[in-house]
């Protein structure tokens, strides 16, 4: 998940908490046949340290397989364990506590920012992507316009890439529009009823290509 001089803008996809890797792994393969995906967040479900090491290698073996990078949520102290290439993680203090375990190593993402300082100190502590829109653990997200004000401004002047989140397929065109990197494609994608393939598809055709950097 890097930035070149004019870079097309790709997807990044958010998996619900998986319990069952096995019988998700299907329904992630087809994503990944219909998009440019850059990288897949995995989100885990509560369990011992060995079951959740044991569900993301499980992803890790559908995903990389496409040579596509495969995040943990949190959890950074997994990453190496389960094979994964880094950890998004989520609010400023927690990913300064990451940064020594995963550093130089894996990509290390930040999300949960809501201002402007919070993302600049993570971009200067050494963060890999920043990413806004995002919800927090009771499910709130910050307004929209405020969320494509701070992609237009990381966009405009920070090299380091930035991910936009979409909670609605609505929303991937205008974040497209803002000129992030990345646009995230929330947990909506696994239960469109066109199916995942076609939604992720679709996503992708309101992408905008290439970012000029």
């Amino acid at each position: 998940m890097t930035r070149g001089e004019a870079t097309r803008q790709r997807l990044y996809l958010v998996t619900p908490r998986i319990e069952d890797p096995a019988s998700f792994a299907g329904h992630i393969d087809q994503a990944l046949t219909a998009g440019d995906v850059a990288a897949v967040l995995l989100r885990l479900a509560d369990g011992d340290e060995r079951t959740q090491i044991e569900r993301a290698k499980t992803i890790a073996a559908v995903v990389q397989r496409r040579d596509v990078a495969l995040l943990i949520e949190g959890h950074a102290e997994l990453a190496a364990r389960a094979g994964a290439d880094g950890a998004h993680i989520g609010g400023i203090e927690a990913f300064v506590a990451a940064l020594p375990l995963l550093k130089p190593d894996r990509i290390v993402g930040v999300g949960g920012l809501f201002s402007r300082h919070d993302a600049m100190l993570a971009g200067e502590a050494g963060a890999d992507y920043v990413m806004f829109g995002e919800p927090d653990r009771r499910g709130r997200r910050p307004p929209f316009d405020e969320v494509e004000e701070h992609l237009l401004w990381w966009a405009e002047l920070l090299e380091i890439p930035c991910v936009g989140y979409a909670g609605h397929p609505d929303e991937v065109a205008a974040l497209a529009r803002t000129g992030a990197d990345f646009v995230a494609l929330g947990e909506w994608i696994w239960t469109e009823p066109q199916g995942v393939a076609a939604a992720v598809s679709a996503a992708a055709g309101d992408l905008t290509t290439p970012v000029a950097r």
